[in-house]
């Protein structure tokens, strides 16, 4: 078996390893959450749009799609949701009545911080069971998978 084949079979099982792997660090993570929020938590598409204007405020509902990678009538029934339930606020813009800008809640930047906290949490038990050189090696790996993230996100788009 050549070098270049060789490689190719590593990276196909590292990218089937993974494409499996993340989804389900994600479940398991938003479970031991839900279990431990003392609120009704936002779903993941909601989290994102939330820390997407935590940090990006005052950005519209079509920039929030474009960087989530999301439908804009899919945002915007998100919006309505996050607006009923009073963690964020729209706020026409001052030039053009139909443009609105979104704004967290102080309940909104609260909640986010407890969850992105209680992830946190968990994510840090779950890395004192392992062995010290699992641990290393998924501090290595942040920043690739950082990197990852960047280009599956700039090829979606």
């Amino acid at each position: 078996m050549s070098p270049s084949s060789a490689s190719t079979q590593d990276l196909d099982r590292v990218a089937a390893g993974l494409a499996v792997c993340l989804p389900a660090l994600v479940r398991a993570m938003e479970r031991q959450v839900d279990r431990d929020y003392p609120h009704d938590k936002p779903s993941e598409a909601q989290l994102a749009l939330l820390r997407h204007v935590e940090t990006h405020d005052g950005v519209t509902v079509r920039s929030a799609a474009e960087a989530l990678l999301m439908k804009p009538n899919n945002v915007s029934a998100l919006v309505r949701q996050l607006t009923e339930q009073g963690l964020l606020e729209r706020r026409q813009d001052a030039a053009d009545k139909r443009i609105a800008h979104l704004h967290l809640t102080p309940a909104a930047r609260q909640r986010v911080a407890e969850v992105t906290r209680l992830m946190g949490a968990h994510v840090a038990g779950a890395l004192r069971a392992l062995t010290d050189g699992e641990r290393d090696a998924l501090g290595s790996a942040v920043g690739a998978l950082t990197s990852l993230e960047r280009q599956l996100h700039h090829t979606a788009r």
